[in-house]
């Protein structure tokens, strides 16, 4: 049985939390965006005062923004390409490199309809997070359902995972 997609409410009640957390920790997110197209900085952007929590988001879809913004290494992606976990760990190091935020979330994947290969379906989604001070956790996800149905998943995921970080 696969959970149910979020929804907007369930969205803006999790970037709540988050922000929550993070006010009460003095901390600030920053977030790196491939697939989901800076829908991570929409929903907490949503929530009123998080300019006191959120620093900035970074949408990075070609391999070329990924490293011109991240500094993601042009190897890395010829070797892993895009959609792995060696991106993601860079890319969420990269986002707290170029900001003054003191946490990371950072999304690479692919939300379809279209790019899945066998070895990487549509769905296939890496999440990585890092605090400034601390070492990278990734992990790959694989969403069910439609484009925007990852996507949805992608950005619940992401917050989840900076909610168990902090």
């Amino acid at each position: 049985m696969t959970a149910p997609i979020p929804d907007d409410d369930d969205l803006h009640r999790l970037a709540a939390g988050l922000g929550e957390q993070l006010r009460a920790g003095h901390q600030m997110l920053v977030s790196a965006e491939s697939c989901s197209g800076g829908w991570i900085s929409k929903i907490v952007t949503d929530i009123p005062g998080s300019s006191d929590w959120f620093d900035c988001g970074m949408v990075v879809y070609s391999y070329e923004a990924k490293q011109a913004m991240l500094g993601v290494r042009p190897q890395t992606l010829e070797e892993h390409g895009a959609v792995s976990r060696e991106t993601a760990i860079e890319m969420v190091s990269g986002a707290l490199v170029h900001s003054g935020a003191t946490i990371a979330v950072a999304v690479t994947g692919i939300a379809g309809p279209g790019g899945g290969t066998p070895g990487k379906p549509v769905g296939t989604v890496w999440i990585a997070w890092k605090r400034r001070a601390g070492y990278p956790q990734a992990e790959v996800f694989h969403f069910d359902g439609d484009r925007e149905a990852v996507r949805r998943q992608t950005v619940a995921e992401a917050l989840r995972g900076l909610g168990r970080l902090l």
